[in-house]
């Protein structure tokens, strides 16, 4: 194409090159046929090609987020939660799946040894998750909280009586769901039993567990305010709650085995976990494990039977720690009739980080500061 001014401009050479024409002609005919010096042409101009330019397209952010992760999604969130019971015996590490869960818990059991709770929702072809274990009854209650399908390889007594009279939506391998896992061969039993977000899904469709469940939304910051801390120009106004500095935490349980510290990386804006000062990574693909939010709370535990099996309070509420940005804030956890467990602090829910979040129940016993050690290496 050409531009207007660029048309005109090839108009007015090609009418001077006519009239320069015409004077020859005519100066030849004047000067009675003696032969003229031909005049030096008129030159050609060619217009200059207009260039297509380029309209960068608006970035539109995500109108669909993660309930649980508040991460964007193409599409509308419709399924159901699954609450898969992974064991944590040192056996069964390294795990598979947990890199995909949009939440985890880690709660004591009995014996000292602690379990995982994976709560899957918003991703999917997680070709293996566990290995899976056996139920309590505060499992089951967490795992509800999200309205989860309870994925599960046996249980206490009192589990399973809850589950019978209570009608709970559970898979159990050694029960009602065998068909939907399996063993793998390298590794002994306990610690080699396996699903998949599909299999799962699959029986707990054939098991009539439908998907009209309240799922709890929780409160997150924009991912721009996230990262820097500080609004930019065009965000929504959102108050960031500030802590004090903590580039790592240290959290014991109860056995000196069962230690874990979270490393804070300002690359990712998230916590690296460990376990017993070495990686704690995903077998399905050996990427360490991380968390954008780290809830560290304390519960009441109390000892049940001869066998060490726990009662863990985890409703009444009590002291917490929240590690986001490469900060701690330090509030309360709470839990409302029908809701999971949130983080306050002066009464007000504080905005999560987009991502993974990890709690981290300990006992409230000695005391729960003496669970959690803060550094700043």
């Amino acid at each position: 194409m050409f531009s207007k001014g660029s048309l005109s401009f090839r108009k007015i050479a090609w009418g001077t090159s006519l009239l320069s024409m015409a004077t020859v002609l005519l100066l030849s005919g004047c000067s009675g046929g003696k032969q003229q010096a031909e005049p030096t042409p008129a030159p050609v101009v060619e217009a200059p090609v207009e260039q297509p330019v380029e309209v960068p397209e608006e970035e539109t952010s995500s109108p669909y987020k993660a309930p649980l992760t508040g991460l964007p999604l193409e599409a509308s969130l419709t399924q159901r939660p699954l609450a898969v019971m992974i064991n944590n015996a040192p056996a069964a590490r390294p795990q598979s799946g947990l890199g995909q869960a949009d939440m985890v818990y880690e709660v004591l059991a009995e014996g000292g040894i602690t379990r995982l709770i994976g709560i899957f929702q918003s991703q999917s072809d997680i070709e293996k998750i566990g290995p899976i274990r056996s139920i309590r009854p505060y499992l089951i209650n967490l795992g509800e909280s999200y309205g989860g399908v309870l994925v599960h390889a046996g249980g206490s007594p009192e589990a399973y009586s809850i589950i019978q009279k209570q009608g709970k939506q559970d898979m159990d391998e050694i029960g009602n769901a065998g068909a939907y896992f399996w063993r793998a061969k390298d590794r002994k039993a306990p610690h080699n039993l396996y699903s998949s977000d599909e299999k799962l899904r699959e029986g707990a469709a054939e098991l009539n567990y439908g998907n009209d469940v309240k799922v709890p939304e929780y409160t997150f910051y924009p991912e721009a305010i996230a990262a820097s801390g500080d609004g930019e120009e065009g965000t929504e106004p959102v108050e960031v709650v500030s802590g004090e500095a903590a580039e790592k935490v240290e959290i014991k349980f109860l056995l000196d085995s069962y230690v874990v510290d979270y490393q804070y990386d300002g690359s990712s804006n998230t916590y690296k976990r460990s376990i017993n000062g070495s990686p704690h990574v995903d077998l399905n693909d050996n990427v360490q494990l991380e968390a954008a939010n780290v809830i560290v709370l304390g519960a009441d535990h109390k000892v049940l039977d001869d066998v060490g099996r726990l009662a863990v309070n985890v409703e009444a509420g009590g002291e917490a720690m929240l590690f986001q940005r490469g900060e701690v804030i330090k509030g309360q956890w709470v839990r409302a009739a029908g809701d999971a467990i949130r983080f306050v602090k002066d009464g007000k829910e504080v905005p999560l980080v987009p991502g993974t979040t990890y709690f981290n129940i300990v006992p409230n016993t000695p005391s729960f500061e003496s669970h959690v050690t803060i550094s700043n290496p």
